[in-house]
């Protein structure tokens, strides 16, 4: 069985399909990517992301 993977794209980015940003994919870890080189991927723990959320202030 295949999993297709559904990006979220950040609330920044214009709102458009084409536009370009910052993209996350969150299942047991994150995955962060840049929509204009989406083959580039950083992955975050979940620990590590929660830590991430709360330095930078999430809304």
């Amino acid at each position: 069985m295949t999993h297709e993977r559904v990006w979220r794209k950040s609330s920044y980015s214009g709102g458009t399909v084409n536009s370009d940003c910052v993209e996350v994919y969150l299942a047991h870890d994150a995955l962060v990517r840049d929509s204009k080189n989406p083959a580039v991927v950083l992955a975050f723990s979940s620990k590590a992301w929660r830590a991430l959320l709360d330095g930078v202030g999430r809304p």
